[in-house]
């Protein structure tokens, strides 16, 4: 059996990683991050600590290591984990046997990372963290996150999950992000298809395992 230890904090990009873990059923240690600035060079666990460093060179979580192999990016770790522990392809598809569906999941998967996230992100810090109040940032990054959660919408009005008929580490790496709309004071009950698709996935077991992980 594979030693596999995640290195988190329950953030939009650390809560995929726990809820794909619980999904997969395989067994993990979690170790609890500090994200805090204000705990560098004095909190042992805290992502800029150089033995932290040495997984993931960005200081940054998530991060995983499996049998001593270390992955970090969220998107990423996703993948691997799908590779490694997926042999089924319950949450994904063979890249040589179904090319186009895992495209579709790398397409929606690649949207998250590199869309909804930054821009979800960005917002959160002009709206609730920045120092200086700039309305210009924070209706650019406000606005951005409604068109991302359009698209998401329109792709949902038209098939049950993400990437067509299967639920997959799309969904699980978008709704990362989505189920914070409301630190925004985002309503996406103005999508109704990504509201639905939202409920859906909070429901699940797992999710709800996954979101707990590691515990505050």
């Amino acid at each position: 059996m594979s030693k596999v230890t995640l290195y988190s904090f329950p953030t939009p990009n650390g809560v995929p990683i726990s809820i794909f873990l619980e999904e997969l059923g395989v067994p993990y240690e979690a170790v609890k991050m500090s994200i805090s600035d204000g705990d560098i060079g004095k909190v042992h666990n805290q992502v800029k600590s150089p033995w932290f460093l040495e997984i993931n060179p960005n200081g940054r979580i998530p991060a995983v290591q499996v049998d001593g192999f270390n992955v970090f990016e969220t998107s990423a770790i996703l993948l691997y984990l799908a590779a490694e522990f997926d042999k089924e392809n319950k949450f994904s598809f063979h890249p040589i046997n179904n090319p186009k569906e895992y495209s579709e999941v790398l397409q929606w998967l690649f949207f998250a990372h590199g869309g909804v996230g930054p821009m979800q992100g960005q917002a959160n810090h002009f709206v609730k963290y920045a120092p200086e109040k700039i309305p210009y940032a924070q209706n650019r990054y406000l606005n951005e996150t409604k068109r991302l959660y359009s698209v998401l919408e329109s792709q949902l009005s038209k098939h049950k999950w993400l990437a067509g008929d299967k639920y997959t580490i799309a969904d699980i790496k978008t709704h990362g992000w989505v189920r914070r709309a409301d630190m925004l004071e985002i309503n996406i009950a103005e999508w109704p298809n990504l509201k639905d698709w939202a409920d859906r996935i909070e429901k699940r077991e797992a999710v709800q395992k996954g979101l707990k992980v590691p515990p505050l």
